[in-house]
């Protein structure tokens, strides 16, 4: 860790990623409190309907949380090791994105692990067509995927200029 700005970006990693799981953790306690029916918040457009997610992402693999909380631990790890060897060099938002995917991964895990499901409540779309229902954890994961596919596509432009460089 001796490039300059290491630490601060270990602590973002790290920060980040507590406060997605936090947040995904506290949201998902308040909504299943709070709404147990299915409630609109704007109108049809965006509502709030609890589901118990077995599967993974999309609900794909159904009926497999257990085999997905043993894949999360891996990737979380894998996370976790890809910052402190790359994230701690590279741009600072690579950081970013994966303190968002690891806060997302753990909000995840922790439902897995505690109810063997996960719980979605966001629902939107219009009348019969319906995006799959997610959470904080998941929009925090869907960000940071952006972020890492936009840090592919213009990673170059994102890349600080060495100080000996003009601007010229």
């Amino acid at each position: 860790m001796t490039q300059p700005g290491a630490a601060r970006r270990l602590a973002v990693f790290a920060l980040l990623a507590s406060a997605v799981a936090v947040a995904d953790q506290l949201s998902k306690a308040w909504v299943v409190a709070t709404f147990p029916r299915p409630t609109e918040i704007v109108g049809d457009l965006l509502r709030i309907v609890i589901v118990r997610n077995t599967g993974g992402i999309f609900g794909l693999f159904g009926d497999s949380a257990l085999l997905l909380a043993g894949a999360s631990t891996i990737v979380i790890a894998m996370i976790v090791v890809y910052q402190v060897r790359e994230g701690l060099r590279q741009h600072w938002l690579l950081s970013v994105a994966l303190g968002l995917l690891l806060g997302g991964a753990i909000g995840n895990l922790i439902d897995r692990l505690r109810l063997g499901y996960v719980v979605d409540f966001v629902d939107a779309g219009i009348g019969g067509f319906r995006w799959y229902t997610f959470n904080v954890a998941d929009s925090a994961i869907s960000i940071a995927i952006v972020l890492l596919i936009a840090m592919a596509f213009f990673g170059e432009r994102l890349a600080p200029r060495p100080a000996h460089e003009s601007t010229s």
